[in-house]
């Protein structure tokens, strides 16, 4: 079998930072998004809110490529593709206020994903955008 540079080449070493990840949680989700989903998941799944929050704020949202407002469109998009998750739909949608997106850019995402993703999840994006931003002051 012939190798190349990419069979050969060794995978990046994973960043993985604890303490960053719980301040860049901080300073990504308001204290509601954060009271909604933590706590009770650490009742139900002790341990799992430390892993969740070390491996993709700590590790995830720590590599180069993406800036925090370009992480977000990718959020919004695959969430309302993804369907069913309004919870954590409505967070990112509060969390996309902190990081720049406007209350109009937020909700041409979900205008822009109807002739991809299909008008009913495109809609369900918007009607949990709308609640969502009806309770910020944005």
């Amino acid at each position: 079998m012939e190798h190349n540079e990419t069979t050969t080449r060794r995978p990046s070493e994973a960043r993985l930072d604890r303490e960053e990840g719980y301040r860049l949680l901080e300073a990504l989700q308001d204290e509601q998004t954060r009271e909604a989903t933590l706590p009770g998941l650490e009742r139900i799944a002790p341990g799992f809110p430390d892993w969740i929050v070390t491996s993709v704020f700590g590790g995830t949202y720590q590599r180069d490529g993406l800036t925090l407002r370009e992480r977000q469109l990718v959020n919004l998009a695959a969430l309302t593709a993804l369907g069913g998750v309004d919870p954590q739909l409505t967070g990112h949608v509060r969390t996309s206020l902190r990081v720049g997106l406007t209350a109009e850019e937020i909700v041409e995402v979900f205008v822009h994903l109807a002739p991809y993703i299909g008008m009913p999840k495109a809609l369900a994006g918007l009607r949990v955008a709308a609640s969502a931003l009806a309770g910020t002051s944005a």
